[in-house]
């Protein structure tokens, strides 16, 4: 039960809003490093496409969206030149989406960009209260999983 102080709707609006914080000033930066064309679910699909690559079938699965939906944002990361097609060793009828050096240059710079966004995070709120948090957090999430179906799960395609 919510505090009379803290109405139970709020928390929620304030995780989503310290996400969206993070994701906005990660893009930012990410734009200043030359990547202005990254959007937060290309960011996602490109998580999901990995190391080892992924077929357009498997992205939309691992995003919680469909095929076709997939198959635009393959399109549109291909054009930015964050991904490529290439043949699929395992079965000549299937093509493969792998990032390029463009695309890990992203994700890599991205990771960076978080470290230092976390380190302001402890610095405002507290080592310790930043640890705290991120350890209650974990503490809530099923399982501690980290699900990239953010778009499927909002009803929105990248």
């Amino acid at each position: 039960m919510a505090s009379a102080e803290t109405p139970g709707f709020e928390l929620p609006l304030l995780l989503f809003a310290g996400f969206r914080s993070l994701i906005d000033q990660l893009h930012a930066e990410l734009a200043e490093q030359g990547h202005p064309d990254v959007r937060p679910a290309y960011g996602f699909a490109m998580q999901a496409i990995g190391p080892d690559g992924a077929t357009a079938s498997e992205l939309g699965r691992r995003l919680g969206i469909s095929k076709q939906a997939a198959g635009k944002t393959a399109d549109r990361l291909e054009k930015l030149g964050y991904v490529e097609r290439a043949d699929d060793p395992d079965d000549a009828r299937r093509k493969l989406l792998r990032l390029t050096d463009r695309g890990v240059d992203a994700l890599t710079r991205s990771a960076a960009i978080f470290d230092d966004l976390r380190a302001q995070w402890a610095e405002s709120l507290g080592a310790d209260r930043l640890r705290d948090l991120e350890s209650g957090l974990r503490a809530m999430v099923p399982g501690n999983s980290f699900r990239l179906d953010v778009p499927g799960w909002f009803g929105t395609s990248p």
